[in-house]
């Protein structure tokens, strides 16, 4: 039996114009490390999954290098061992893209997709990107539980939703229930600053991943 088509969604083009500062930066790069991916970063996994792991935007030496969300990242070494762990994600994680690595029911992208100057995007970058986060969560039919990576995804997937942030404001392990169909789970993001000073350590990771996955 043929498998069925995915939903149709597009993510931003590699060479996505729409901010002309990230634009200027991607130029930048390109001419400083012309072997990278330098460009939007397209998300990870299918979008027939239930679960969505959401970060902000891409690194400079991780995902803007390797073109895979966290690949490459410090923030993907804590996020792709603990998704093997929890069994969404089969193979091994060595943190470049042609690993092998697959994801289980899970997808992972981010609410901007172009690596921005001091990984600082602006609210008017924020903005301008949303509606491919729209047009994503959309094109997903089994959604039912998504994982936001610090207080900035957070705030970008209530927007999304159409949500009020005041009533559902960011809370490390908070799970918030909108519906019978779709929950939030907020973690602080697994940052190299974040879990250096013991803001987020593996086990908080791992509950919050847990709740999350126990939403699916």
């Amino acid at each position: 039996m043929a498998k069925p088509a995915e939903p149709a969604f597009k993510g931003p083009p590699k060479n996505c114009g729409l901010c002309p500062r990230l634009a200027e930066f991607r130029d930048d790069n390109r001419a400083q490390f012309p072997d990278w991916h330098n460009g939007a970063v397209p998300a990870f996994g299918s979008l027939d999954a239930s679960l969505l792991v959401v970060g902000l935007a891409p690194g400079l030496r991780g995902a803007n290098r390797t073109g895979r969300p966290f690949t490459g990242d410090y923030a993907g070494e804590l996020l792709y061992p603990s998704l093997l762990k929890y069994g969404r994600a089969r193979g091994t994680y060595r943190a470049e893209v042609d690993d092998g690595l697959e994801l289980v029911d899970c997808r992972i992208t981010n609410a901007v997709r172009c690596v921005p100057p001091a990984n600082k995007p602006t609210p008017l970058e924020q903005k301008t990107c949303r509606s491919f986060l729209v047009a994503e969560i959309a094109a997903m039919p089994r959604l039912r539980s998504i994982l936001v990576l610090g207080g900035i995804a957070h705030n970008a997937v209530m927007t999304t939703l159409g949500l009020r942030k005041v009533l559902f404001p960011f809370k490390h392990g908070a799970t918030h229930r909108f519906d019978k169909k779709l929950s939030i789970t907020d973690s602080y993001h697994c940052s190299r600053y974040n879990l250096n000073t013991g803001v987020l350590t593996e086990p908080m990771f791992h509950e919050a991943l847990e709740r999350a996955i126990s939403a699916t």
